[in-house]
């Protein structure tokens, strides 16, 4: 286990162009990729209201979450279930089970983009999780725009790529670890998206592989929002940001607990083409059928 964390930035300073928050941003992007912000603006309250939403939901028996399953849909809505979803290249499962949502849509929106679900049981569900997506969709697209001009592009570059993108929140439950010898609660992975936003994570087990080859433990932050890469954002910068490895684990099976998060996906239209914002003859690749590709490899297509 490596001693490194991932470097902790300040929102606010580098919104405001500071060249030494800057280059500490860009410094990050191409060593980790991964870093965190503070005086980001996100309501503590409505994060609470949003894992308490989560907790309530996943609490239900088993027979009413799976009635929200929505099969045929590659889980892009609503609940899927412990045992589904599976890294690339591995044979066990991931210890999760997870529920979908995405924007508010209207007949604007690409008709790939599919409708949110209503939860009966929980009311005030869909209302926290259309605040939370908005909130971490408008921050989302600043951290962009920080991260275009940390790459020498106008601010708003990837403004278009977004607007009415296919973005995902993910509410995530990994139940208590049983096993001595599957400690392994998500395994080793990357994104598939632009970039992730995690928000306030209760307990600690995510791990980032750094280049010498260890995990960098990444320990909860109430205040923080965990930034990363995703696979998107590294195919269109050539792998100069890079879309790192990183894994949820379980040291101790006598200390585990059920552990919740929510992250954020930041996806473009499904329509964007994904191609090198260096070079000009890239022909790259639709945003839908990247997507589509990835999704099929880890077994919720």
């Amino acid at each position: 286990m490596s001693n490194n964390s991932i470097p902790e930035l300040c929102f606010k300073s580098m919104e405001n162009g500071d060249k030494t928050s800057i280059k500490l941003l860009s410094d990050a992007l191409e060593n980790h990729g991964f870093f965190s912000i503070t005086n980001h603006g996100l309501s503590k309250d409505l994060i609470n209201k949003c894992y308490e939403s989560s907790k309530n939901f996943f609490d239900l028996d088993y027979a009413v979450k799976n009635s929200y399953s929505s099969v045929g849909s590659k889980g892009a809505r609503g609940y899927t279930p412990k045992g589904i979803e599976t890294a690339v290249g591995e044979t066990i499962p991931d210890q999760k089970e997870f529920w979908h949502h995405g924007p508010v849509i209207d007949n604007s929106y690409d008709k790939k983009i599919p409708e949110n679900i209503h939860i009966k049981e929980i009311p005030e569900f869909n209302k926290n999780f259309d605040d939370l997506y908005s909130e971490l969709h408008q921050i989302g697209s600043r951290v962009l725009s920080v991260i275009s001009l940390s790459l020498g592009l106008n601010q708003d570059y990837f403004n278009q790529w977004i607007k009415k993108g296919n973005s995902l929140l993910r509410s995530i439950h990994y139940p208590k670890v049983e096993m001595k010898d599957n400690l392994h609660r998500a395994r080793a992975h990357e994104d598939i998206n632009l970039i992730t936003l995690l928000i306030g994570a209760e307990e600690g087990g995510l791990e980032v592989l750094s280049k010498d080859g260890s995990w960098i433990k990444v320990e909860p932050s109430t205040d923080a929002i965990v930034c990363n890469i995703g696979d998107m954002m590294q195919l269109v910068t050539d792998k100069r940001l890079k879309s790192t490895t990183h894994r949820v684990i379980q040291d101790d099976v006598a200390e585990s607990k059920p552990r919740y998060s929510i992250p954020f996906f930041l996806h473009p239209a499904p329509s964007i083409n994904l191609k090198s914002i260096f070079r000009d003859n890239d022909e790259g690749i639709l945003a839908n059928d990247f997507l589509n590709q990835r999704l099929k490899e880890i077994k919720l297509y």
